[in-house]
Protein backbone atom coordinates (compact mmCIF):
# COMPACT_ATOMS: atom_id res chain seq x y z
CA UNK A 1 0.00 0.00 0.00
CA UNK A 2 1.45 3.74 -1.05
CA UNK A 3 0.47 6.80 0.49
CA UNK A 4 0.79 9.95 -1.82
CA UNK A 5 1.11 13.51 -0.52
CA UNK A 6 -0.26 12.24 3.03
CA UNK A 7 -3.46 10.23 1.83
CA UNK A 8 -4.31 6.38 2.10
CA UNK A 9 -6.17 3.59 0.76
CA UNK A 10 -8.27 1.00 0.61
CA UNK A 11 -7.09 -2.43 1.98
CA UNK A 12 -5.65 -5.16 -0.09
CA UNK A 13 -7.94 -7.73 1.19
CA UNK A 14 -10.93 -6.00 -0.21
CA UNK A 15 -9.35 -4.78 -3.17
CA UNK A 16 -7.90 -7.90 -4.10
CA UNK A 17 -5.05 -5.95 -6.05
CA UNK A 18 -1.37 -6.16 -5.22
CA UNK A 19 -1.02 -2.21 -4.75
CA UNK A 20 -3.01 0.53 -2.95
CA UNK A 21 -2.01 3.97 -4.32
CA UNK A 22 -4.02 6.60 -2.20
CA UNK A 23 -3.97 10.67 -2.32
CA UNK A 24 -6.17 13.08 -1.10
CA UNK A 25 -5.86 15.21 -4.38
CA UNK A 26 -8.36 14.56 -6.94
CA UNK A 27 -6.39 15.84 -9.84
CA UNK A 28 -3.33 13.44 -8.67
CA UNK A 29 -5.60 10.48 -8.60
CA UNK A 30 -6.77 11.76 -12.28
CA UNK A 31 -3.25 11.58 -13.42
CA UNK A 32 -2.86 8.04 -11.64
CA UNK A 33 -5.97 7.01 -13.36
CA UNK A 34 -4.81 8.17 -16.91
CA UNK A 35 -1.90 5.85 -16.59
CA UNK A 36 -3.24 2.77 -15.01
CA UNK A 37 -5.58 2.71 -17.98
CA UNK A 38 -3.04 3.61 -20.49
CA UNK A 39 -0.75 0.66 -19.36
CA UNK A 40 -3.61 -1.66 -18.73
CA UNK A 41 -3.03 -1.76 -14.82
CA UNK A 42 -6.43 -2.18 -13.86
CA UNK A 43 -5.93 -5.39 -12.43
CA UNK A 44 -3.21 -4.13 -10.53
CA UNK A 45 -3.86 -0.80 -8.83
CA UNK A 46 -6.44 0.51 -6.80
CA UNK A 47 -6.39 4.24 -5.81
CA UNK A 48 -8.16 5.80 -3.13
CA UNK A 49 -9.21 9.31 -2.30
CA UNK A 50 -8.52 9.37 1.25
CA UNK A 51 -6.56 11.71 3.86
CA UNK A 52 -4.46 11.52 6.89
CA UNK A 53 -7.08 13.06 8.87
CA UNK A 54 -9.89 10.75 7.94
CA UNK A 55 -11.62 8.59 10.28
CA UNK A 56 -10.03 5.11 8.81
CA UNK A 57 -12.11 2.95 11.52
CA UNK A 58 -14.88 4.62 9.37
CA UNK A 59 -13.13 4.62 5.56
CA UNK A 60 -9.71 3.13 6.01
CA UNK A 61 -7.94 0.28 5.62
CA UNK A 62 -8.82 -2.43 8.56
CA UNK A 63 -6.12 -3.16 10.35
CA UNK A 64 -2.97 -5.72 8.94
CA UNK A 65 -4.62 -5.28 5.35
CA UNK A 66 -1.50 -5.35 3.61
CA UNK A 67 2.30 -6.43 3.70
CA UNK A 68 4.00 -3.14 3.26
CA UNK A 69 2.65 0.27 4.03
CA UNK A 70 4.60 3.26 2.78
CA UNK A 71 4.71 6.94 2.64
CA UNK A 72 6.81 8.55 0.47
CA UNK A 73 7.47 12.39 1.06
CA UNK A 74 3.71 12.77 1.97
CA UNK A 75 3.46 12.56 6.20
CA UNK A 76 2.07 16.41 5.78
CA UNK A 77 -0.21 16.38 8.96
CA UNK A 78 -0.40 17.77 12.19
CA UNK A 79 -1.06 14.63 13.54
CA UNK A 80 2.64 12.90 12.79
CA UNK A 81 2.22 10.61 15.65
CA UNK A 82 -1.35 9.30 14.29
CA UNK A 83 -0.37 9.02 10.95
CA UNK A 84 2.49 6.88 11.69
CA UNK A 85 0.06 4.52 14.27
CA UNK A 86 -1.99 4.13 11.18
CA UNK A 87 0.66 3.27 8.85
CA UNK A 88 1.81 0.54 11.60
CA UNK A 89 -1.66 -0.52 12.52
CA UNK A 90 -2.28 -1.23 8.58
CA UNK A 91 0.81 -3.09 7.49
CA UNK A 92 2.02 -6.90 8.48
CA UNK A 93 5.25 -6.74 8.25
CA UNK A 94 6.65 -3.42 7.35
CA UNK A 95 6.08 0.38 7.04
CA UNK A 96 8.17 3.25 6.10
CA UNK A 97 8.30 6.91 5.39
CA UNK A 98 10.44 9.05 3.12
CA UNK A 99 10.96 12.55 5.05
CA UNK A 100 13.31 15.77 3.81
CA UNK A 101 16.14 15.97 6.37
CA UNK A 102 17.19 19.90 5.65
CA UNK A 103 15.47 22.35 3.91
CA UNK A 104 12.13 22.29 1.77
CA UNK A 105 12.38 20.90 -1.15
CA UNK A 106 11.18 24.26 -2.55
CA UNK A 107 14.41 25.97 -1.70
CA UNK A 108 17.92 26.04 -3.04
CA UNK A 109 19.99 25.87 0.19
CA UNK A 110 23.14 26.23 -1.66
CA UNK A 111 21.60 29.40 -3.41
CA UNK A 112 19.94 30.57 -0.44
CA UNK A 113 23.01 30.79 1.41
CA UNK A 114 25.11 32.45 -1.01
CA UNK A 115 22.66 35.59 -0.78
CA UNK A 116 22.72 35.34 2.88
CA UNK A 117 18.93 34.21 2.60
CA UNK A 118 17.33 32.85 5.71
CA UNK A 119 16.35 29.46 5.68
CA UNK A 120 14.25 27.50 8.16
CA UNK A 121 15.41 23.12 8.04
CA UNK A 122 12.72 20.94 8.71
CA UNK A 123 13.47 18.01 12.10
CA UNK A 124 10.17 16.30 11.10
CA UNK A 125 12.30 13.33 10.33
CA UNK A 126 13.46 13.58 14.00
CA UNK A 127 10.23 13.95 15.67
CA UNK A 128 9.19 10.62 13.54
CA UNK A 129 12.17 8.87 14.89
CA UNK A 130 11.22 9.86 18.47
CA UNK A 131 7.77 9.21 18.34
CA UNK A 132 8.31 5.77 16.86
CA UNK A 133 10.58 5.06 19.37
CA UNK A 134 7.98 5.70 22.23
CA UNK A 135 5.89 3.50 20.05
CA UNK A 136 8.39 0.34 20.63
CA UNK A 137 9.39 0.08 17.49
CA UNK A 138 13.37 0.72 16.66
CA UNK A 139 13.49 2.54 13.27
CA UNK A 140 16.00 1.97 10.58
CA UNK A 141 16.94 5.51 9.36
CA UNK A 142 19.59 5.86 5.88
CA UNK A 143 19.63 9.11 4.37
CA UNK A 144 19.95 10.28 0.30
CA UNK A 145 20.15 13.34 -2.00
CA UNK A 146 18.24 14.02 -4.75
CA UNK A 147 19.68 16.41 -7.43
CA UNK A 148 17.44 18.95 -9.11
CA UNK A 149 18.09 21.25 -11.98
CA UNK A 150 16.10 24.01 -12.34
CA UNK A 151 16.41 25.72 -15.97
CA UNK A 152 15.14 28.91 -17.40
CA UNK A 153 15.49 30.90 -20.65
CA UNK A 154 16.53 34.36 -19.88
CA UNK A 155 17.83 36.05 -16.26
CA UNK A 156 14.76 37.39 -15.90
CA UNK A 157 13.05 34.40 -16.10
CA UNK A 158 15.53 32.97 -14.09
CA UNK A 159 14.84 35.48 -11.00
CA UNK A 160 10.88 35.42 -11.79
CA UNK A 161 11.51 31.52 -10.87
CA UNK A 162 13.47 31.75 -7.97
CA UNK A 163 12.18 34.29 -6.40
CA UNK A 164 9.22 32.29 -4.93
CA UNK A 165 12.37 31.07 -2.47
CA UNK A 166 12.40 34.77 -1.18
CA UNK A 167 9.85 34.40 1.42
CA UNK A 168 9.36 34.74 5.21
CA UNK A 169 11.61 37.74 5.38
CA UNK A 170 13.95 37.33 2.28
CA UNK A 171 12.35 39.62 -0.02
CA UNK A 172 14.81 42.24 0.14
CA UNK A 173 17.18 39.53 -1.38
CA UNK A 174 16.00 40.02 -4.43
CA UNK A 175 19.01 42.12 -6.10
CA UNK A 176 21.11 39.81 -4.31
CA UNK A 177 19.53 36.69 -6.05
CA UNK A 178 19.84 38.59 -9.27
CA UNK A 179 23.38 38.89 -9.12
CA UNK A 180 23.74 35.17 -8.24
CA UNK A 181 22.07 34.09 -10.74
CA UNK A 182 23.80 36.37 -13.78
CA UNK A 183 27.16 35.18 -12.21
CA UNK A 184 26.08 31.81 -12.05
CA UNK A 185 23.55 30.99 -15.04
CA UNK A 186 25.71 28.56 -17.83
CA UNK A 187 24.50 27.11 -20.62
CA UNK A 188 22.02 24.27 -20.61
CA UNK A 189 23.01 21.42 -22.97
CA UNK A 190 20.20 19.51 -22.59
CA UNK A 191 18.05 22.93 -23.83
CA UNK A 192 14.63 21.69 -25.42
CA UNK A 193 15.02 17.97 -24.11
CA UNK A 194 12.27 16.97 -21.63
CA UNK A 195 12.66 17.49 -18.11
CA UNK A 196 11.82 15.80 -14.97
CA UNK A 197 8.27 16.91 -15.25
CA UNK A 198 7.86 16.52 -18.76
CA UNK A 199 8.21 20.10 -19.77
CA UNK A 200 11.34 20.93 -21.90
CA UNK A 201 14.28 22.24 -20.33
CA UNK A 202 15.45 25.67 -20.57
CA UNK A 203 18.30 27.48 -21.91
CA UNK A 204 20.10 28.01 -19.09
CA UNK A 205 20.86 26.70 -15.37
CA UNK A 206 23.05 27.33 -12.65
CA UNK A 207 26.25 26.08 -11.93
CA UNK A 208 25.52 23.60 -9.23
CA UNK A 209 23.02 20.99 -8.89
CA UNK A 210 20.44 21.85 -6.04
CA UNK A 211 20.23 18.79 -4.07
CA UNK A 212 17.47 17.77 -1.89
CA UNK A 213 18.51 15.38 1.30
CA UNK A 214 16.28 12.97 2.52
CA UNK A 215 15.74 10.37 5.63
CA UNK A 216 14.51 6.96 4.62
CA UNK A 217 13.10 5.62 8.17
CA UNK A 218 11.51 1.79 8.04
CA UNK A 219 10.55 -0.54 10.73
CA UNK A 220 8.51 -3.70 11.50
CA UNK A 221 5.23 -2.78 12.71
CA UNK A 222 4.58 -3.13 16.37
CA UNK A 223 0.77 -2.52 16.74
CA UNK A 224 -0.73 -6.51 17.16
CA UNK A 225 -3.20 -7.97 14.76
CA UNK A 226 -6.85 -7.16 15.19
CA UNK A 227 -8.38 -10.38 16.84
Amino acid sequence: MGCGAGSIAIPLAQAGHPVIAADFSPAMLGTLDAGIEYYGLEDLITPLELAWDDDWDLVGPVAKAVDVAFASRSVTTTNLKGALAKLDRTARRRCAVTMVANSSPRYDLHLMNAIGASVTCSNGFVYAFNILIQMGALPQVTYFESPRRDTFDSLEAGVADFSRMLEHGNEDKIDRLRDYIAQHMIENPHAGEPGSKGVPQGRYMLDHVRKVRWAFIAWEPVSAPSS
